[in-house]
């Protein structure tokens, strides 16, 4: 764009970041009923960008850097004491510093916040992959080679397979003898806990899956079924408040093709202010083209 008006990188950048300021300058006070809190990476190393999503109105509210508790507790302080009361659902994953920050900043935050199922359901798909190199290792030391290139069929939603493709996979989770197979079906187990309506049913479920997994000797598994147990409050409030940070996850990738295509950022402040310029909802023309709000 610079190139194309003949405009320096910075006059470029200024032009975005004046449109910014002027769009969170005209940001009215509105109820906010559903949030999701996640983070998305600004650089390697770790480095990450809180965001904060209106999941009711598909835009993001509030950008912060790292992923802190203070990070967090920085947006509460944006809203009013009505926008705090009427929060009715907050989409989270388990990370202490957020589970934190919201219990400390929203009304009976305990009813409210919902770990969210996609997270869980990582973390499930990682302890499968985790038994998998393992365990092909010790295969491949014997000679044999049933979990070579194998690591993506064991994560695929099996709705995602060809018939064919189905078909000489369930012949491969179907070696009882595999620690893989026997991870993969408490995987897939696991994953029908979301199609339960009531909690009654669903707690059931849950504890008949953990008797199953902590029988076992997987650890990888146990693990997940640990967390899950210390976490399921928060949990169990999804068979209440159905939401999930599925968007947030549609908006991070977003994001993320919006950083390679700038090849980077130098800095969390210009990331910060693409962010807001891109997915903050903003009306952002100056002032003689306004857009009635």
């Amino acid at each position: 764009m610079a190139k194309q008006l003949r405009l320096s990188w910075d006059e470029a950048a200024g032009i975005q970041e004046r449109a910014v300021v002027r769009g969170l300058a005209r940001r009215k006070v509105e109820a906010i009923r559903s949030i999701g809190i996640d983070e998305t990476a600004f650089q390697r190393r770790h480095e990450y960008v809180t965001l904060v999503r209106d999941f009711e109105r598909a835009k993001v509210l509030w950008v912060g850097d790292d992923r802190k508790r203070e990070t967090l507790d920085a947006f509460w302080k944006t809203l009013t004491t009505e926008q705090l009361a009427g929060i009715e659902a907050v989409a989270i994953d388990m990370w202490d510093p957020y589970i934190g920050s919201v219990r400390a900043n929203v009304p009976d935050a305990d009813e409210k916040i919902v770990f969210d199922r996609f997270h869980i359901a990582k973390h499930a798909n990682d302890a499968v992959d985790q038994v998998r190199r393992r365990e092909n290792r010790e295969l491949r030391a014997r000679g044999e080679n049933w979990l070579v290139r194998t690591k993506y069929d064991w994560l695929r939603n099996p709705d995602n397979f060809s018939l064919g493709g189905w078909r000489k996979f369930l012949r491969l989770a179907r070696r009882s003898t595999l620690r893989t197979a026997k991870a993969w079906a408490m995987k897939e187990e696991l994953n029908r806990l979301w199609d339960y309506v009531y909690v009654g049913a669903a707690e059931r479920h849950f504890e008949t899956w953990c008797r199953w997994v902590m029988d076992s000797s997987i650890e990888p598994m146990k693990k997940v079924a640990r967390m899950m147990q210390r976490h399921w409050v928060g949990i169990r409030t999804y068979f209440k408040l159905p939401i999930t940070n599925a968007a947030s996850e549609g908006g991070n990738s977003g994001i993320q093709q919006i950083k390679r295509r700038a090849c980077g950022y130098r800095n969390r402040h210009r990331f910060r202010i693409a962010i807001y310029f891109h997915q903050g909802g903003l009306d952002l023309y100056p002032g003689s083209l306004a857009r009635t709000q």
